[in-house]
């Protein structure tokens, strides 16, 4: 079992600040090793004086072979290791045994943490690895899906009826693999410390969140065609906008928000769906469904991270998509609400059902 460079600098502090006692002969610790019969052995990492030999021989001349006692290392039942004391004289002194046993405390808690915070490097780093596993695996099945599809394409060339959807299909395959690759980039990020009772952020790494200037065309048209495709094979209505405005701003970030809002819509709620737009002082995109409405006292909470609404508790879910969009909404200078019922926000959305909103400012944030 080793220990950190960190922890023998405890150790040799702890253990010099005994130098104004000569009562002291040696003060050896000791760490616990598992052995293969299952018993622990102990193995010396620190000492005082700071020649093990001379407090080896200083233990040998001391003429009371009652003096050397031992103080457990414990953490609750495992051992952890042993402070050894060799003095002249026993039982202590009243001061000298609390101070003693004030460095076992202090020694105990340092290798627990010490031994835990190598465990969890230990289990980072296997992550790591599996993640670059799974990363280069995933390359292969998708570059054939590339190679098939554009190979599909050109034999449809010319097909104006199924060459878009071949064109969808490479949008999506692109869309996988700057997530596959956002994931290899997660492996070289730093573990940060944070501080107690704070929450991670929700947007997204750096790989996908520095999106280039699109505009809301190209932003919106592959998650439109993908929207109407789904409804078709569900038999659903779809009702998508008819003009889009003349907007630019972040592509990946907005395409993110209105592709979990769509997902949703399609995942959890009944009946027909849609994309409402309309600009004046800022741009308001909603995506509505003419499902059951949400409850009143969830329509705050299912924004929370984890928070899941009743209407999909039996479905498989992370309740990590709303939370995602309206923090994408925010980072935009904007904001995303549910707006309940539908037809608020425009007479001719369905009387029922949900309206999720986004409103972001026409010109994006410098």
């Amino acid at each position: 079992m080793q220990v950190s460079k960190r922890f023998l600098a405890l150790l040799e502090q702890q253990l010099a600040q005994f130098t104004d006692r000569p009562d002291l002969q040696a003060l050896v610790v000791y760490v616990a090793v598992p052995e293969t019969s299952g018993q622990p052995s102990l193995v010396a990492i620190g000492h005082w004086p700071r020649s093990l030999a001379l407090a080896e021989r200083s233990s040998a001349n001391n003429t009371a072979a009652n003096a050397r006692r031992w103080l457990a290392l414990r953490d609750d039942s495992l051992l952890l290791g042993a402070l050894r004391v060799d003095a002249d004289r026993w039982p202590w002194p009243d001061s000298l045994s609390e101070r003693l046993e004030a460095t076992a405390r202090c020694l105990t808690e340092a290798l627990r943490l010490d031994l835990e915070q190598q465990r969890l490097g230990r289990e980072l780093s296997q992550r790591d690895d599996q993640l670059r596993l799974l990363v280069h695996q995933l390359r292969n099945p998708l570059a054939a899906l590339r190679t098939f599809g554009q190979l599909l394409r050109r034999r449809l060339d010319g097909d104006p009826r199924n060459l878009p959807l071949v064109d969808s299909l490479l949008g999506e395959q692109r869309q996988i693999s700057r997530y596959v690759e956002a994931i290899d980039h997660l492996t070289d990020a730093p573990a940060l410390v944070s501080s107690e009772g704070a929450t991670a952020a929700l947007l997204l790494p750096p790989a996908l969140s520095q999106g280039e200037t699109q505009t809301l065309e190209q932003i919106l048209r592959p998650l439109l065609d993908r929207a109407a495709a789904t409804a078709n094979l569900q038999g659903r209505p779809w009702q998508a906008p008819t003009e889009l405005p003349a907007w630019q701003g972040d592509g990946s970030a907005l395409s993110e928000i209105v592709a979990n809002l769509l997902e949703n819509a399609f995942r959890y709620s009944g009946g027909g769906i849609g994309v409402h737009l309309n600009q004046n002082q800022r741009l308001e995109l909603s995506v509505w469904d003419s499902g059951p409405p949400i409850p009143a006292d969830e329509r705050e909470r299912i924004f929370a991270k984890g928070v899941r609404g009743s209407s999909g508790s039996s479905l498989q879910g992370s309740g990590l998509g709303l939370a995602l969009a309206r923090d994408l909404a925010q980072s935009l200078g904007g904001d995303l609400e549910l707006v309940v019922p539908a037809n608020t926000i425009n007479p001719a959305l369905p009387a029922e059902g949900n309206a999720f909103q986004i409103s972001l400012p026409l010109q994006p944030p410098s």
